[in-house]
């Protein structure tokens, strides 16, 4: 850390917050004969049963974050556009692995842009394969629409942690319906002003709650009054901009 002068750039938290979530997620901040507490593993020894290699300081293998970095240094050098994950990698992983690109080639930022998703939970615990607690996106399709559950997912910021529950796809089937009711008339409002407000809501950090709701509005004002514009310019958009076919 002492030699990683941008290191607390990607995530922002202060060293309080990292010493929390370094102990949480696999770091060792209170291994003694650390020059930092926040110093992280770069070559794990070898150990038996594990993959490993020779090397100047004895075979062993890559640690955790420095595997990553070298896979996006060889395949798309620093300074790629987008680095992605859960929000549970913005730290350390992605804190240490930025750092470590800095370190080897000297160029900042590593990644342009970062987008973390957020934590989906279910019955008030967070989603994981260790848990079992798992809403399985095959069998929701095999009971509802597909374009239903691409909206339950939608209806939330990328970002934002949420919980799920069977009342959201409900509610996404609720909408759907009423999208395809809209695009169905022979006449609806003009789309001009709705394609303008979704692209500037998708362009706003991909608010697609904020586009969601646009369309909502859209959709109830051509059920309840009509307009002069066929509305398949609608359609068309939620398909190219959303992912969602009317």
């Amino acid at each position: 850390v002492a030699d990683a002068p941008k290191f607390g750039q990607v995530s922002g938290y202060d060293e309080a917050e990292m010493l929390a979530l370094f102990a949480e997620r696999g770091g060792d901040p209170d291994r003694p004969g650390k020059r930092h507490p926040l110093d992280w593993l770069l070559w794990r020894a070898e150990r038996p049963g594990e993959p490993a290699w020779e090397s100047s300081l004895g075979r062993g293998r890559p640690g955790w974050h420095i595997e990553c970095t070298a896979i996006a240094l060889r395949n798309l050098g620093p300074g790629y556009d987008v680095a992605g994950g859960g929000s549970d990698l913005i730290f350390p992983h992605h804190e240490c692995g930025a750092s470590e690109g800095h370190a080897a080639t000297g160029e900042w930022p590593f990644a342009k842009f970062y987008t973390h998703a957020g934590m989906v939970a279910l019955d008030g615990e967070k989603m994981s394969k260790s848990k079992g607690n798992l809403v399985f996106v095959s069998r929701l399709r095999q009971q509802h629409d597909p374009m239903a559950v691409r909206l339950v997912l939608l209806a939330h910021h990328y970002r934002d942690d949420w919980e799920y529950t069977a009342d959201q796809i409900a509610a996404a089937e609720r909408r759907l319906a009423l999208w395809r009711s809209a695009v169905g008339l022979a006449s609806a409002p003009r789309a001009a002003e709705l394609l303008a407000t979704v692209r500037e809501r998708m362009a706003d950090d991909l608010d697609s709650p904020g586009a969601l709701a646009a369309i909502d509005a859209w959709a109830e004002r051509a059920l309840a009054e009509g307009g002069p514009e066929d509305p398949a310019l609608v359609k068309d958009l939620t398909d190219a901009l959303l992912g969602i076919a009317l």
